[in-house]
């Protein structure tokens, strides 16, 4: 039986707890929230995120503690937002993950550092970068716990690593592949939700379903003109991982990202739209990460100039996505 440690207590890491609870698999889930700890092993659910979602008193155990956690794990899943993941690991040293595989299902970047979560584990832990793999979509949360027909990619620089852990996230409501591009896929993860405020803002301003459909066929330039720049090589940006990925956190309903953006449109501020919504739109960081990033490479990216502009020097939405439009083809 894989023992496999979670760390992280929100709706994503439940979905792949539910998803690797289907398997031959042992988990040990670390959540911060001790009450929430207490719920979940007196009653199998976790109280706060997908609470229709029962979980295996057999196969997840529940800890408050880290370290044993990752105690005996194989697999370690860091499940937290970008913004806060160093925080929780802070005490932990090179020698905690000795022998495991890491699994980023974190779909940002390190802020302040402006860089990617497997190369902040590779520097800070010394986890070689083939011994880690990231979890990209199209695939929501909500979903997987309504058993919805899903898909994930899982991604490595060394393709048996994410062969290996793709069958373990595969079941019989989700298909699972592997793909041996680890950097075109995260950095595609992160832009996505870029693009998710983009088309929320619109769309809080009153733009429709056509100007969206032509920012997301832009937004498909702009992620590859980047993610070509940072790490040329071929790929395939039409296929799930990356197109795919993109087109559920622009369009759907249960994408955190474009409700941020949809309330930016209409009026909200950064502060009073954080503080509504009670989750972390991970766009709101990577925006800045990857607009800072961008001044070394000089790359052309109108949406993300844009979003930038509208969160972090507090320009007005509509005269930002005026200009915008007139730049998309």
């Amino acid at each position: 039986m894989t023992s496999i440690a979670v760390i992280g207590g929100g709706s994503w890491a439940t979905a792949i707890i539910k998803i690797l609870s289907e398997n031959n698999v042992s988990i040990r889930w670390w959540l911060r929230d001790r009450a929430a700890v207490e719920h979940i092993r007196k009653h199998h659910y976790n109280p706060d995120y997908l609470r229709d979602v029962r979980l295996s008193p057999r196969k997840v155990k529940t800890f408050t503690k880290i370290t044993d956690a990752l105690n005996g794990a194989e697999y370690v899943i860091l499940a937290i937002p970008a913004a806060f993941v160093q925080e929780p690991l802070s005490a932990l040293t090179p020698k905690h993950f000795e022998g495991k595989r890491i699994v980023s299902a974190i779909k940002g970047m390190i802020p302040q550092r402006h860089i990617l979560v497997t190369d902040w584990v590779e520097e800070h832990f010394h986890v070689p970068i083939d011994q880690m793999c990231v979890i990209a979509g199209p695939c929501h949360a909500e979903e997987v716990a309504l058993e919805k027909q899903s898909y994930l990619t899982i991604a490595s620089t060394y393709e048996a690593c994410a062969a290996d852990f793709a069958q373990l996230m595969s079941c019989s409501f989700v298909t699972a592949n592997p793909l041996a591009d680890l950097y075109g896929v995260e950095y595609a993860a992160v832009m996505k939700n870029i693009v998710a405020l983009a088309c929320g803002i619109s769309h809080g301003l009153g733009y429709g379903d056509n100007f969206q459909a032509v920012m997301v066929s832009n937004a498909m330039q702009e992620i590859k003109r980047f993610v070509d720049a940072v790490d040329p090589r071929e790929r395939d940006l039409s296929a799930s991982a990356y197109l795919g990925d993109l087109l559920v956190t622009a369009y759907s309903q249960f994408s955190r990202n474009r409700t941020f953006g949809n309330m930016i449109g209409r009026g909200y501020s950064v502060q009073s739209a954080q503080m509504e919504m009670k989750m972390i739109a991970e766009g709101y960081y990577a925006v800045n990460s990857i607009y800072e990033m961008n001044k070394q490479y000089g790359v052309e990216m109108p949406i993300t100039e844009a979003t930038y502009k509208i969160l972090y020097e507090r320009e007005a939405p509509a005269s930002e996505i005026a200009k915008l439009k007139l730049r998309l083809r």
